[in-house]
């Protein structure tokens, strides 16, 4: 009994010392460290605040910056904690109707009413200042110092770079997971799209103590739970910014494209799609009149011809077909052909041009004088099985790795295709103006430009290539794209000499002689394709220097007439650029120069700022 008794006076001891303990503590709270905790006990939440990492810069092949970024002011809007009594004091601030403030508003609450969201963009900065200053004012109102690209050449390379611009909401839906949201600015094409994960970088954190009215107070634990942003890889491409400056001055008001390729290794020097239009539009808010004209426009500034646009390849073809014959036994370097002026085929004629008679001739000579009679023969020799078999393992009709995304392919057609197109019967009649790079076949300038390369190193296939390496300035790591192995022509190695040799010859004494490079040895083949719906379009493929190629170029020009007046002296020039740092001063050069840029076009709508920007190399 006695101890049941000492048990309950010890509980209640217990109880009375928890119980003063708590007293105490209470006093002290209360009264002694009154001052220290009435602040904080208003900043009664932490806000998260995620940090947009700088994105990555471009450079060219040679280290000179094509792209990087400049800060432009953005502000944000927290529906929850903004008092719309102060709606007109922000429409004044910046300038706008209330109606936009309260639109903007609304278009937050619907996204979070208690996140921030980028509701007025590319503040300039004298606005900017201003509501710096009132901030004490609009409570639920904050800033963002964000980045937008800037270029820095005179070369634009559109189709090659690709543009940034806002995400979308189905994009959105995708890469919320990947801490992206509204107003986020995401690469939409060429290489800032496929390159989107390394340039963007990683985000960061920071946590911040706010008060009833939204305002950040400060940093949440002096910022040691804040996570630093990570920039992005810089992107270093193997584009030459003066070659393709060059090249995009000379396609001024002309529908085409142009494909410069290193036939050692596949890197992209240039790659032009006219008409283009200036990455730096998407820097800022486009309106809908710009983007109706660049999507739905009749110049479709936004289509990549170079790796989109289809084009019967007309005599450029005619080195394949060269190395077809000599691999299947057709023909031999030596054997000749009697060209004379066209080729019979039951009822029907098929015309040499202006049915010139060559008499008997070479392979390397049916090249150099670019005789139809030559290559309807061989084609007639042959099967369009054959053909289209020989031609997918050269690389057309058939998709490539390029880096850029936006792709096709172009048609190669066998049995099946015919006779599905024609299922009341064809004859040779449809098939012989293959041989010739005419009728039911279509390739792409990129198809066109990587079978050259292989001509040029004889016969390695390689996967053309934008980016050459990656380089991430805060960590130090580097990167380099993987690259498939080249694939083989089917070919024989002396088959390319052969065929090489006429293509020089087309350079020294046939359609390219005017075209030389001063001093370096080329080759090339030029076409005239030919266009039922207008004027012929203009191609040329060349190469050089002829024993050691460093370059290989393949241009297509929509209705433009000779090959050997449009397209074969765009190539050229851009070679000698290449090889040499700047084009040679002479009449030759200087005349073509004027035509390509003041007097011949093939697209309606003149391009901006379209004047010639050409260094002239002294002789």
């Amino acid at each position: 009994m006695e101890t049941d008794h000492l048990r309950i006076r010890l509980f209640i001891g217990a109880i009375l010392v928890v119980l003063v303990v708590l007293g105490l503590r209470l006093v002290q709270l209360q009264l002694v460290d009154h001052s220290a905790y009435t602040g904080e006990s208003q900043m009664n939440a932490v806000r998260g605040t995620t940090l947009q990492p700088a994105r990555g810069l471009i450079f060219d092949r040679h280290g000179d910056l094509l792209v990087d970024n400049e800060p432009t002011y953005t502000i944000l809007l927290t529906p929850r904690y903004f008092n719309g009594e102060r709606t007109e004091l922000l429409a004044d601030l910046l300038a706008v109707p209330d109606s936009v403030v309260s639109a903007r508003l609304q278009e937050a609450r619907q996204w979070s009413a208690f996140r921030p969201s980028r509701s007025f963009r590319e503040v300039p900065y004298e606005q900017f200042s201003r509501i710096q200053e009132n901030l004490y004012r609009l409570p639920g109102v904050a800033y963002e110092v964000e980045q937008r690209r800037r270029y820095h050449t005179d070369a634009r390379a559109a189709h090659a770079l690709g543009y940034v611009r806002e995400i979308t909401r189905p994009e959105l839906e995708q890469l919320r997971p990947r801490g992206y949201r509204p107003g986020d600015l995401v690469g939409k094409a060429g290489i800032e799209n496929q390159y989107e994960e390394l340039l963007r970088g990683e985000l960061g954190r920071a946590f911040k103590f706010v008060n009833v009215h939204g305002m950040e107070v400060s940093a949440y634990q002096d910022g040691a739970q804040d996570l630093p942003p990570e920039s992005g890889y810089d992107l270093h491409l193997s584009l030459d910014a003066g070659v393709q400056a060059l090249a995009e001055s000379l396609m001024v008001n002309k529908r085409g494209a142009v494909v410069a390729l290193d036939p050692n290794n596949g890197d992209i020097l240039s790659l032009v799609s006219m008409p283009d239009y200036d990455p730096g539009i998407f820097s800022r808010s486009v309106d809908s009149a710009t983007w109706q004209a660049l999507t739905t426009g009749i110049d479709r500034p936004l289509f990549n011809r170079a790796t989109m646009m289809r084009m019967v390849p007309g005599s450029t073809w005619k080195p394949f077909m060269g190395l077809l014959g000599l691999q299947e036994g057709l023909i031999t370097p030596h054997s000749t052909t009697r060209c004379g002026g066209g080729y019979r085929l039951g009822g029907r004629v098929f015309r040499d041009h202006n049915s010139t008679a060559h008499g008997a001739i070479d392979i390397k000579e049916a090249i150099q004088v670019s005789c139809n009679t030559f290559f309807y023969d061989m084609m007639m020799r042959t099967d369009v099985n054959t053909f289209a078999s020989y031609a997918r393992a050269s690389g057309f009709g058939e998709r490539t790795s390029i880096d850029i995304g936006q792709q096709t392919t172009g048609l190669i057609p066998d049995s099946a295709y015919y006779n599905r197109t024609y299922p009341r019967g064809w004859t040779p009649g449809y098939s012989i103006i293959l041989g010739i790079g005419q009728g039911d076949m279509l390739v792409t300038p990129l198809e066109l430009a990587r079978f050259t390369a292989a001509l040029a190193n004889g016969g390695a296939l390689h996967e053309p290539r934008l980016v050459n390496r990656m380089v991430n300035n805060d960590t130090g790591r580097a990167r380099v794209p993987e690259r498939a192995a080249p694939q083989q022509l089917p070919f024989d190695a002396e088959h390319f000499d052969t065929v090489r040799e006429g293509m020089q010859m087309a350079m020294e004494h046939g359609t390219g002689r005017n075209l030389q490079i001063p001093g370096i040895p080329s080759a090339g083949k030029t076409g005239t394709a030919q266009n039922p719906h207008g004027e012929n379009h203009s191609v040329f493929i060349m190469f050089a220097p002829y024993d050691d190629p460093e370059i290989a170029i393949a241009v297509m020009v929509e209705n433009a007439g000779y090959g050997a007046t449009v397209a074969a002296p765009i190539a050229s020039m851009m070679a000698e650029q290449y090889l040499t740092g700047g084009i040679e001063q002479s009449w030759i050069r200087d005349f073509h120069i004027n035509r390509l840029v003041n007097e011949l076009e093939s697209a309606p709508v003149r391009r901006a700022g379209g004047q010639a920007s050409v260094e002239l190399r002294q002789p």
